[in-house]
This record gives C-alpha cells, sequence and structure tokens, in this order.
C-alpha cells in the first residue's frame, strides 16, 4: 500500500465513522466561539459548555463583555483553570475587537492573531469552524494520532499542521480535524489504547506501537519443578 492509500483509507476510515462532525464547543456566533476556543486550553469541551451558559448570560459579545471587569470573568471561568490568564484574555480580546474591529470579529488569521490569548490553533479553529475557511487546528489528538499512523514526526505541533496539510486534501481539513479528534477520543486514546483494536492503528500504527504493547504486556514466567 502507498502512502497515499494509506491517506485515502485513514480519510474513508473516519468519514465513514463521522459523516457529519459536530463542532464540539457550544456557541453561537464567531465572538461566543473565540472565548469558549479560548477556555478550552488545557480544559475539557464537556467543563466548557457547562461554563460558557454561566459566561455568556452576563456577555454574550465583545461590547458587554468589556463592561465587565476582569476579575468578574475571573471568578465565572474558574474552573476551566487558568482563569488569571484567560480572564485577561477574554477582557483583552473585547477591548480591541470594540476598539480596533467595531465590534466585529475578524476574519483572518493575522488580524485574529494580534488579539490576546489568541495564538495560531486557536485563530484556525476560528477560521475554520466560525467562517468555513479551510484551516487544520492541531490538538494533542491529532498530534498524537498523526505520529502513530505514520504520518508525521511527532516532533511539533507545527510540523504536524504542514504534515496534515501536504497529505490531506484542501476541501476535508475543516472536517478532518473533528473526525481525527473524536476518533482519538473513542478509539485511539493516549492510555489504554490496545493498537489491535483500533480501527486504524490495527491497520496503519507504526511498528512501536505493536512493539510496546507487547512489552507492557510481558509473559508471566512459569516456575520450573524441582
Amino acid at each position: 500500500m502507498t502512502k497515499q492509500e494509506k491517506v485515502q483509507d485513514i480519510v474513508q476510515t473516519l468519514q465513514s465513522l463521522y459523516p457529519n462532525p459536530p463542532i464540539p464547543l457550544d456557541h453561537k456566533d464567531p465572538f461566543t466561539l473565540l472565548v469558549a476556543v479560548a477556555l478550552s486550553a488545557q480544559c475539557t469541551d464537556e467543563r466548557v459548555n457547562k461554563i460558557t451558559p454561566l459566561l455568556f448570560a452576563k456577555a454574550d459579545n465583545p461590547y458587554d463583555m468589556m463592561q465587565l471587569s476582569v476579575e468578574e470573568i475571573r471568578e465565572i471561568i474558574k474552573p476551566c483553570g487558568l482563569s488569571p490568564m484567560k480572564s485577561k484574555g477574554i477582557y483583552g480580546m473585547s477591548k480591541i475587537i470594540v476598539e480596533k474591529f467595531g465590534g466585529v470579529v475578524p476574519d483572518n488569521f493575522k488580524d485574529l492573531e494580534s488579539l490576546p490569548a489568541v495564538g495560531h490553533k486557536t485563530a484556525s479553529v476560528v477560521m475554520s469552524q466560525a467562517f468555513g475557511v479551510p484551516a487544520f487546528p492541531v490538538d494533542t489528538h491529532i498530534h498524537r494520532l498523526m505520529y502513530r499512523w505514520g504520518l508525521s514526526t511527532g516532533k511539533s505541533v507545527e510540523q504536524t499542521e504542514k504534515d496534515a496539510k501536504r497529505l490531506f486534501d484542501e476541501k476535508d481539513w475543516n472536517d478532518l480535524h473533528l473526525q481525527i479528534i473524536y476518533f482519538g477520543r473513542e478509539y485511539c486514546p493516549a492510555q489504554r489504547h490496545d493498537p489491535n483494536e483500533c480501527p486504524i492503528c490495527s491497520k496503519h500504527g507504526r511498528k512501536t506501537l505493536f512493539t510496546e504493547k507487547k512489552s507492557s504486556n510481558p509473559k508471566k514466567k512459569t516456575k520450573k519443578k524441582a
């Protein structure tokens, strides 16, 4: 099997399992998605989805958000972790969106990445999920699975993103990054992962996956009879 055939088989498997992958973070527009993604750093989507309704009940647009104090935002988002940094970021991005962009979340990478608390991954999520622009945000699931499947070196998320964009058709990027995330959660977790049972690793996993599996389950030695 050529590498391109391998890639196509992986894509077909993901598309059959998740034909219409939903966006995991609850939101109603680009601003609420931007805030939700900022909150999701080192926090589960499930927890973010429990906290954002509380925050958006007070402020679901940049104008209202900048009327809250950093301390008020921090108190609400504490369960998401890293609240001192995230609250400053959410307040700061709201202020700049109002003052520099007329209250409208910018729809290009350069301006998005100029906002506080918005790195390349966050900008990529907003560009793909809010504006429909082809992008390939790389989270820990994607970084891990691209390495496990032999599609990237695993040296950095930047390299993983470059490899993903090179290997996958641009028209599939926005769905694929979600499909890989869902697959990682359901079939290919970081811990307690059996490559022999995984729908993709069983066919396309790195050889080291299987040697690691064997070494983690050594056979019990039987005592010789005296």
